[in-house]
């Protein structure tokens, strides 16, 4: 997609912002409009029924994605912003999260929480505003003036310093228009993207649960010299249903050698470099994956501490985290001798005679292994559940005999690499989408390309933004 550029520029004055068109301004925010005008009073009645918006309710793409009921004696004390029609939240902490949704036609009594900034359009048009605020160069800003490592943040009053670019209202008009329809194409054509890898994960999981409670399919099993159509029988386990008959279905503890459970000491907020001791993160076990590389370096050289590291073979396996990620279980491919396992994971060895470590890890991954760990999962907070080593001891693992449960092992792992191979490319699809429509958005609103005749729409591939 190509676009013209407009007849002359000038410097902006703004490094980011680079040469405008010639007939356009720069001012600061806080001269085109006006920021945190309205809050909720202590006195507001406690029945009050509102619309709550938090931080993670937005999303960078596709705006607000949840809106949270309640009344107001029930709301957190940060649910105050009240929102208009016209309105762009914009968020001030976790800055980094991108956190930005323009306020179109809402609902009645939205309240969104005090780290975003409310942007109401004074002297520009509601929607030109929305999208200069999603610019590259603004956000880029609003992120590098945060304070604060763990919880950045910055103050309203700072956002309204930031200078953004005023073309005439006809063209502001104009632009908006232009990357309403273009953004909504571009999100749609994402959509459908995102949907078709949501339908590759559930081909994957239903691959692994299919396999792991009936065989492999019958071309695999000939191949590796097994019974391609083996009888099956009830295995006395709701959740598993029939079993091959030559399977059995052990409680997992009469597959374990070992359960041992890691320890947290202080840890620093970045990773460890190779050689030194690291911590590792809940998020180093993803869904079968291990991902060494998420730790956080030893805080201090500690005497005497208990060390419990990841050795090739090893699963381990979270035990407390969201309900969706709880339970979540890798296989360790290689020994990481300067990792610690947190206390938040258990690390699992197999009895070698009995179970295959690659099998197990992904039965625990399939649907029947998901419902056991789901349905002991225990918490007192809805975000975050545990699962104890009785309970992990307890779930009830098909077991076929040793060579079988190799060779399901490695089939499974060659198919379900196809599909992860696949849902990589359709990933970066979509990646390419989106760095498209930030680039779009940047170009329009900052003057590099003249979009006031342009009639074009986005295709699979995004374009050239180059005039």
């Amino acid at each position: 997609m190509r676009f013209p550029a407009y007849p002359s520029y000038r410097a902006s004055g703004v490094k980011w912002l680079g040469d405008l068109p010639h007939d356009w301004e720069v001012k600061r925010l806080k001269y085109s409009a006006s920021i945190n005008d309205e809050a909720l009073p202590e006195t507001t009645s406690p029945d009050l029924e509102i619309g709550y918006v938090d931080i993670s309710s937005v999303d960078a793409q596709a705006g607000i994605v949840a809106v949270e009921e309640m009344a107001f004696e029930d709301a957190p004390s940060r649910a105050r912003r009240i929102v208009r029609d016209g309105d762009t939240i914009l968020s001030t902490v976790r800055t980094y999260l991108r956190a930005i949704a323009p306020i179109r036609s809402p609902r009645q009594n939205l309240i969104v929480s005090t780290g975003f900034a409310v942007v109401r359009p004074r002297k520009v048009g509601a929607g030109y505003l929305s999208h200069a605020l999603r610019e590259l160069g603004f956000v880029d800003t609003v992120v590098a003036r945060s304070v604060g490592v763990s919880y950045p943040a910055l103050n309203a009053s700072e956002v309204g310093t930031i200078p953004i670019p005023l073309p005439p209202a006809s063209e502001q008009r104009a632009i908006a228009d232009f990357l309403d329809t273009q953004t909504e194409s571009i999100d749609t054509l994402v959509t459908k993207k995102q949907e078709l890898v949501e339908r590759l994960k559930e081909k994957r999981v239903a691959l692994i649960s299919r396999t792991v409670t009936r065989g492999l399919p019958p071309d695999a099993a000939r191949a590796a010299g097994l019974d391609s159509h083996p009888k099956l029988r009830a295995s006395g386990v709701a959740c598993l249903g029939d079993l091959p008959g030559h399977w059995g279905a052990n409680a997992m503890r009469r597959l374990v050698a070992h359960l041992d459970q890691g320890w947290s000491p202080n840890a620093a907020a970045w990773a460890a470099d190779e050689d030194e001791w690291g911590v590792l993160k809940l998020s180093a076990v993803r869904r079968g994956l291990f991902l060494p590389g998420e730790n956080k370096a030893l805080a201090d050289e500690e005497v005497g501490f208990p060390v419990v590291t990841p050795r090739a073979g090893d699963l381990l396996l979270s035990r407390s985290n969201t309900p969706d990620r709880v339970g979540d279980v890798c296989l360790v491919p290689s020994d990481h001798p300067h990792l610690l396992v947190p206390d938040l994971l258990y690390r699992i060895k197999l009895n070698p005679k009995v179970a295959v470590a690659g099998y197990v890890c992904l039965f625990l991954l399939s649907r029947e292994g998901r419902s056991q760990i789901e349905a002991d999962a225990r918490g007192s907070s809805g975000s975050m559940v545990k699962v104890s080593q009785d309970h992990v001891l307890s779930w009830r693992i098909p077991c076929p005999p040793i060579h079988e449960q190799r060779a399901i092992a490695s089939y499974l792992g060659r198919e379900a690499a196809k599909i992860d191979r696949l849902i990589a490319r359709v990933n970066e699809a979509a990646e390419r989408l989106l760095e498209y429509r930030s680039a779009l958005i940047t170009a329009a609103v900052t003057g590099k390309i003249d979009v006031r005749a342009a009639e074009d729409t986005p295709t699979e591939s995004g374009g050239t933004l180059q005039p």
